[in-house]
């Protein structure tokens, strides 16, 4: 996938989902989502598991807004593009989660169909740390 339809895409799914994440409507994500979109989201959190379909990854989402009282925050990092219909985000996470500031970097693996998300692969660098945010334990260092 070429740079710009990336870069573009990518920009307005991250300020779809900023909205959402800070208390707004769902539709402009939904309208970025094929019907039987799958979004990846590894570990053991409340937000970890595969979630199947465009109803699935809106709870998902809105079950990681309660989660950070509306305070969580993507940081665009790099774009990584290649062949075919897949491209990777790197993104920074910030968030209040139990009462304490939280940041932590991750990899988006996004597939297209078309020109809405088919396909997403969550991928924490620190899997462990990651784990301890979503979960709201005081286990993780930096945050």
């Amino acid at each position: 996938m070429r740079r710009e339809p990336a870069a573009r895409f990518i920009g307005e799914l991250h300020r779809a989902q900023e909205r959402l994440y800070a208390g707004g409507d769902v539709d402009p994500v939904r309208s970025l989502l094929v019907p039987d979109v799958v979004w990846h989201v590894p570990g053991r959190t409340p937000i970890a598991g595969d979630h199947e379909g465009i109803d699935a990854v809106i709870a998902y989402m809105l079950r990681r807004r309660d989660l950070a009282e509306r305070t969580f925050r993507m940081h665009p990092r790099d774009l990584l593009v290649g062949e075919g219909e897949t491209f990777a985000a790197l993104t920074d996470g910030s968030a209040v989660i139990a009462g304490r500031a939280r940041e932590w970097s991750t990899i988006g693996l996004y597939r297209l169909r078309g020109d809405r998300l088919a396909e997403c692969w969550l991928i924490p660098f620190d899997q462990e740390e990651f784990d301890a945010i979503w979960s709201g334990t005081s286990e993780a260092g930096r945050g």
